[in-house]
Order: C-alpha cells, then sequence, then structure tokens
C-alpha cells in the first residue's frame, strides 16, 4: 500500500473505533507516554529514560495499564485510549520498540460482557460476524496433545519436542515452574495459535493459574485465571482479563515477576507505589483489554506485518 492509503486506513479505523466505544459508554483519555513507573513484568522489557537533570529513571509506558487503573480508581469510570507504547528488544513482521495499543477498561464488567463487545469491533473493523469462545485446555488438548492441568514441564517439553521446536539452550537448570511456563509459552505461539481464528475471532479464555498475569482468579475453579487472548487468523490481536483488586495479590504477582526477571539476569524494577496505593483504595472490580492497533490494521489490509500499515517503523522514524 502506498502512504496515502495507508493513513485514510488507519484515520478511517480510529474514527470508527471511537464511535464504537463512545455510543458504549466510554470516555477517551490520553495518560502519560514518560511516567515514574512501570508496572513490572518478567517477560517485558521497559525502555528507561535518564534526565539531564539527574534523578531516578523514567520510563516509557509499555502499556498505559498502571495509569488508567490510577484513573479508574479516582472514579474515572469506563474509559479507553489509543497510545503509543514501548518494549525494548522487539521487533519482528509484528513486532517493534514503539507501537500503537487501543486499551479499555470497563468496571463492573465480566468476559461475559467482553466477548460481545469484541465480536462487535471485529465486525466494525474487520468485516467479521460472531466470535468462537474456546478453553484454553481443551485448545491444548485437540492442538498439542496435552492435558494442562495434569501435564508437568516435562510433559509440555515433550510435546515441544514432538513438534520439532528446539527448546532454547540452558532451560534444563530452570526451576519446574520456569520451565512449564516456557512449554506453555512455546506450544501456544507455535502449535495452539496458529490454528485459532480463521473462520471468525476466537477467544481463549480459562488459563492455567500460573498465568493469570493481573487476572483475578476463578472464584469457582482457583486453577484457572479468568484472563483470555483474542486470535485472527493465527494473529495475537488482543489479550485482557477480569481485574485482580487485590493489593496484596498484586504485591505478590509483582515480587515473583521480578524474581523471574532478576533469575534472567534482567534488571528488576522498582515497585509501582502509586499503582498499589490506589488498588488499596478503591480499585473498582471489571474488566480490560489491550488490543494492538498496528495489527488490527494490518487485518483489515490483508497484509502480513505492521510495518506494511504504518508510516514509519523504529528504522525508519
Amino acid at each position: 500500500m502506498t502512504t496515502r492509503p495507508i493513513l485514510e486506513l488507519r484515520a478511517r479505523m480510529r474514527r470508527d473505533l471511537r464511535e464504537l466505544f463512545d455510543a458504549a459508554g466510554f470516555v477517551e483519555v490520553d495518560t502519560p507516554v514518560l511516567a515514574a513507573e512501570v508496572l513490572p513484568e518478567a517477560h517485558i522489557e521497559p525502555i528507561a529514560v535518564s534526565l539531564s537533570g539527574g534523578g531516578p529513571p523514567r520510563y516509557l509506558q509499555a502499556s498505559p495499564e498502571a495509569l488508567m487503573k490510577r484513573l479508574l480508581a479516582r472514579g474515572a469510570g469506563p474509559i479507553y485510549q489509543f497510545a503509543h507504547a514501548f518494549r525494548a528488544g522487539e521487533r519482528g513482521r509484528q513486532h517493534d520498540l514503539e507501537f500503537m495499543l487501543l486499551e479499555w477498561y470497563a468496571p463492573a464488567t465480566t468476559l461475559d460482557d467482553v466477548a460481545p463487545f469484541l465480536e462487535r469491533l471485529c465486525r466494525v473493523a474487520l468485516g467479521t460476524s460472531g466470535i468462537d469462545r474456546l478453553d484454553c485446555g481443551e485448545a491444548f488438548q485437540v492442538h498439542a496433545g496435552v492435558a494442562l492441568r495434569s501435564a508437568s514441564a516435562e510433559d509440555l517439553e515433550g510435546a515441544v519436542h514432538r513438534a520439532g521446536i528446539p527448546l532454547p539452550e540452558g532451560g534444563a537448570a530452570l526451576p519446574a515452574g520456569e520451565r512449564w511456563d516456557r512449554g506453555f509459552e512455546l506450544l501456544l505461539a507455535t502449535v495452539v495459535q496458529p490454528r485459532l481464528g480463521h473462520e471468525r475471532p476466537a477467544m481463549l479464555e480459562a488459563w492455567p493459574a500460573p498465568q493469570a498475569a493481573f487476572a483475578r482468579l476463578d472464584p469457582h475453579d482457583p486453577a484457572l485465571a479468568r484472563r483470555f487472548e483474542l486470535f485472527v487468523r493465527g494473529v495475537e490481536l488482543a489479550n485482557g482479563w477480569e481485574e485482580e483488586t487485590s493489593r496484596e495479590v498484586l504485591e505478590t504477582r509483582i515480587a515473583a515477576g521480578n524474581s523471574l526477571r532478576a533469575a534472567a539476569g534482567r534488571a528488576v524494577l522498582p515497585v509501582p507505589r502509586r499503582l498499589l496505593e490506589a488498588h488499596g483504595a478503591a480499585m473498582p472490580a471489571g474488566s480490560g483489554v489491550a488490543l494492538g492497533f498496528d495489527r488490527l490494521v494490518m487485518l483489515a489490509a490483508g497484509v502480513d506485518s505492521i510495518d506494511a500499515v504504518r508510516g514509519f517503523s523504529s528504522e525508519t522514524g
């Protein structure tokens, strides 16, 4: 695509999506790109910025999540944002150091509310109809031959080997929990994901508790998390969950993420005190979703690279 059609497509899709969110009662917000805190995650590397006047670094935000949640705790209600996000070391056909997220949060909602809204969003943006809600464990059983509930790290690694996927070096020395997570993520990315979302968008739900991130656990089955990922034509388009609102649980998960970072030789990130204070005060229950806007435009344009639907990449900007 040439430059003008790309710009027109992106502008039209943003306009159409704003109409969708505005009609649903959301308010568009604009949070800082550069902030004092970042939400520590084991496998996401933020970009730190040193200020010329000295003092602690600021962070280009890998997601507006922490700042949007602080607005939620102040009574913002349903909110959405088109946000520039930054992640070090990410580059590929569907990844870049800087990219655009469409992220939204809605108090007093569950995944049963998220699913029909995602169906409408994909219908507006991609012309699809319907949405498949799939159980994560069933998808792994069907496509990878693995029973997630009973699978050990060795079982997952065996499935990885049968699929012809090389395991990263040094994995044998990892703790069993980290080996389990690695096997799960490899099978998801290379075996399960490519098979999802070809007839209609697929919402993969009921994730194993070790993969909860910042989702709450299912109160009826704490072995599972109320988390999902959305796939369209084998592309991961969005992820989200019903939010964990407990400050204590969030602190525990942040500490666990920093422990994994330290074990992998990555920098331990500062604890986001302002976010934790918001969680301890008035964080409402609800759901949140982060959607890759560049990938959405890529799918709408029928191409396989986000570079084809942006005016600039990290190399050309």
